[in-house]
């Protein structure tokens, strides 16, 4: 089974919440990392990992403020193997928060909704 995934956000990364105990996975803050690549290699290996024993329900919840380009890809990554874990033994759910007025943020959950095959939830929130 996987272990809980937890690290500290940084000026660049966010902090990540990965808890197979409750099927809650948490992004939280900026993802500009130096190597997009490198920061989110852990993340989609816990997902192989957690996909081996899943919950009934998973939930991801994305609570990004700004993430540059190589993160958007790495996300799209993540999302990809999440879309492999529904419907299968788990049912998976993305709720994407954004803050009121952040436009770029509420379109860019708009567009991994139209290419992810999984149930997303627009969440529009005063702050993240």
């Amino acid at each position: 089974m996987a272990e809980i995934l937890f690290l500290e956000a940084s000026a660049k990364t966010p902090s990540v919440s990965f808890d197979p105990i409750t099927g809650k996975l948490e992004l939280r803050g900026r993802s500009i990392p130096e190597n997009s690549i490198e920061f989110y290699k852990p993340l989609n290996d816990w997902i192989d990992q957690y996909a081996e024993t899943p919950k009934e329900s998973t939930t991801i919840d994305i609570k990004l403020e700004y993430f540059n380009t190589s993160s958007s890809k790495c996300l799209l990554d993540l999302f990809k193997k999440l879309e492999r874990l529904n419907g299968g033994t788990s049912a998976v759910h993305v709720n994407w928060y954004f803050e009121e007025d952040d436009e770029d943020m509420e379109e860019a959950g708009e567009d991994y909704q139209a290419i992810i095959k999984l149930p997303f939830k627009m969440i529009e929130v005063e702050e993240i």
